[in-house]
């Protein structure tokens, strides 16, 4: 199959604007939870304070006549820097309230990253989410050369706040707010979303009202057992990326209650207190999770059983995905007496520590190991993963409840087309594919025959499903000519906790490589629970390079899981040899985006003596 749509929902032409979504909500429930607050210096355990739709529209639109008496002109930019918080979804709204395009910029962005993004989106108003990010958007501006930019801090003590900005705007008329509130259309630019930049400098994405509504009632009509009045979630993704905001106005318009963690340390503690019953995440979160709970087991003397539960679990996922096209399929006696039994010992206790209300899991930004999916499910926690991009406006294919293939990205959401072209390059087309790009060069290459290049490649299968097989521009050809896609072996050997990124190498060579960083907390609990005291703490340079790990056990431990990922894939695409590193996997290092995806061609570059190392017979045999 090369193509295949899903057809478009109607309703989208009811909205002005996406402030629509929210204002449909407000005159249907305005008393219903939207969201639950964290106050501040509170702890995780502590009550939340609960704020209704109608309280939420009173303090969007107190803002939003504040950012008019500003100066604020339609259609003008403004700049959000924060953690994720409540604030941030007041401001989001405000902005659009006041019909201005809102401008995110992640909370870990440096300097120069904030300069550039503050030119050449031409913002001179923002706000800011610490003393720390006030400080930086102050020097952005300087930097920027931008005059008579005005800014505002959602903490006290760093220069005007929200409440001089609300100060400010009393004297608007509410007639006047509701006029501005409407100006914009569907077409209209609603946000510049700069991409992260893994292989290139940052490109704004313009994102219209259209694409915003256009996907919240697609992805409302597709998931309508996960996206419901008694549901809760919990948002702990940056807000600066699209997914956070996409599923922020998702449950605004439907009525699912929100809550925000800006620390994903807490996330943990908070699923006890605040119980959800969906919650996005990314594949690192479920491997943490799984070992988790085969280190609590091992430190009981039950790491034996745990790896048959393990086990168990994938195997009632697989037979839980298998009677979804066949409900004849059962579950055989020993299959049934294992599940039970690995419920009331293991399983029941993981479902507790998550909320016990959790109903799905939606897994993005990165591929998810088919084997932790069915793990997931087996446990009575499907996983629902999907695949979109900033320039889609988020989701663009996802599995559905009752239709989950673990390994595939799903089928196109509602009103998306996708086209796989002749070099396998995954393309698409659809409500909530963005406008272009903020500077016209960037777009030259981005488009062909009207469908958006993602650079991702897959296939699609008979039932229309999307499968992900790899990057085209991370293509590797042999010295003997082979043609290899790296993303697969990649993702086996990602999946285990001790790795946080793996790259394959080989361009030109005679066989293929491997550079494996290591995720140096993982190791350390893997160490503690072995008694090796000596790598309970690896050092990690701070020169911005890399450090190779020689050590035996960590190689066996290694070559371990880098020998089942070969075993996956054909003899041609297997790594031969590996080096273990170590890096400062922070963003301020610059091998990392703000969403930790590793920006491979600065980190090929900076590992090069590790490359060669590979190839001149020294490295790690595996």
């Amino acid at each position: 199959m090369k193509e295949i749509t899903t057809p478009a929902l109607s309703g989208a032409s009811d909205y002005p604007n996406a402030t629509e979504l929210l204002m449909q909500r407000f005159r249907i429930a305005p008393d219903h939870i939207a969201f639950e607050v964290r106050s501040s210096r509170s702890s995780i355990t502590d009550p939340w304070r609960r704020v209704s739709t109608r309280e939420f529209v009173t303090e969007v639109r107190a803002l939003a006549k504040g950012l008019i008496a500003a100066g604020l002109e339609p259609g003008e930019t403004l700049a959000i820097m924060s953690p994720t918080r409540y604030e941030w979804a007041l401001m989001d709204m405000a902005a659009w309230f006041a019909s201005a395009v809102v401008v995110p910029i992640y909370e870990t962005s440096a300097l120069n990253q904030v300069s550039v993004i503050l030119q050449d989106a031409s913002v001179r108003f923002a706000v800011a989410g610490t003393a720390e990010h006030a400080q930086l958007l102050e020097q952005g501006f300087e930097q920027a050369g931008v005059s008579g930019w005005q800014l505002w801090s959602m903490d006290a003590g760093a220069g005007p706040t929200l409440t001089e900005l609300v100060h400010g705007g009393v004297d608007i008329t509410p007639e006047a707010l509701e006029a501005r509130r409407l100006l914009a259309t569907l077409d209209s630019v609603a946000t510049i979303v700069y991409t992260s930049g893994t292989t290139a400098a940052p490109k704004g994405a313009l994102i219209t009202h259209g694409n915003f509504v256009g996907q919240v009632l697609s992805v409302a009509g597709a998931y309508t057992e996960v996206v419901k009045e008694s549901g809760n979630t919990i948002i702990f993704l940056p807000m600066a990326h699209v997914l956070a905001r996409g599923l922020q106005l998702i449950c605004l318009a439907n009525g699912m209650r929100i809550a925000h963690l800006s620390e994903t340390k807490e996330v943990v503690p908070a699923l006890g207190v605040l119980k959800p019953t969906f919650l996005v995440v990314v594949p690192r979160v479920l491997q943490k999770i799984q070992a988790s709970a085969a280190g609590a087991a091992a430190k009981k003397n039950l790491g034996g059983l745990w790896s048959v539960a393990q086990a168990t679990a994938v195997d009632w996922g697989l037979l839980a995905q298998e009677r979804e096209s066949d409900p004849s399929r059962k579950a055989g006696l020993s299959l049934r007496v294992r599940h039970a039994f690995f419920d009331r010992l293991f399983y029941s206790r993981i479902r507790k520590l998550v909320g016990g209300r959790l109903e799905y899991l939606l897994s993005g930004a990165a591929a998810l190991d088919a084997e932790l999916s069915l793990f997931f499910r087996g446990l009575g926690l499907p996983v629902i993963e999907g695949y979109g991009l900033t320039e889609t406006t988020a989701p663009l294919t996802g599995n559905l409840p009752g239709s989950i293939k673990s390994g595939s990205v799903g089928v196109p959401m509602p009103g998306t087309t996708i086209r796989i072209s002749e070099n396998g390059e995954v393309l698409a087309r659809g409500v909530g594919v963005f406008a272009g790009y903020n500077r016209p060069a960037d777009n030259t290459h981005a488009f062909q025959d009207g469908f958006f290049r993602t650079g991702d490649t897959g296939v699609l299968d008979d039932q229309g499903r999307l499968t992900l097989t790899g990057r085209i521009k991370d293509v590797i050809v042999t010295a003997g000519g082979k043609t290899v896609s790296p993303t697969i072996w990649e993702g086996y050997v990602e999946s285990d906790p001790l790795i946080a990124h793996a790259v394959m190498v080989g361009e030109g060579k005679p066989f293929l490589g491997g550079l494996v960083l290591l995720d140096s907390g993982s190791v350390s609990e893997w160490a503690q629970s072995k008694g090796f005291t000596d790598l309970q703490s690896l050092r990690t340079p701070d020169d911005g390079g890399c450090v190779e790990i020689d050590d035996a056990r960590l190689r066996k431990a290694i070559s371990k899981v880098v020998g089942a990922a070969n075993s996956k894939i054909a003899r041609s695409e297997q790594v031969r040899k590996i080096v273990l590193l170590v890096a400062d996997l922070s963003e301020a290092n610059g091998l990392v985006t703000p969403t930790m995806k590793l920006k491979r061609n600065i980190f090929t570059d900076r590992s090069m003596n590790f490359i060669d190392k590979i190839y001149a017979e020294t490295g790690t045999q595996v």
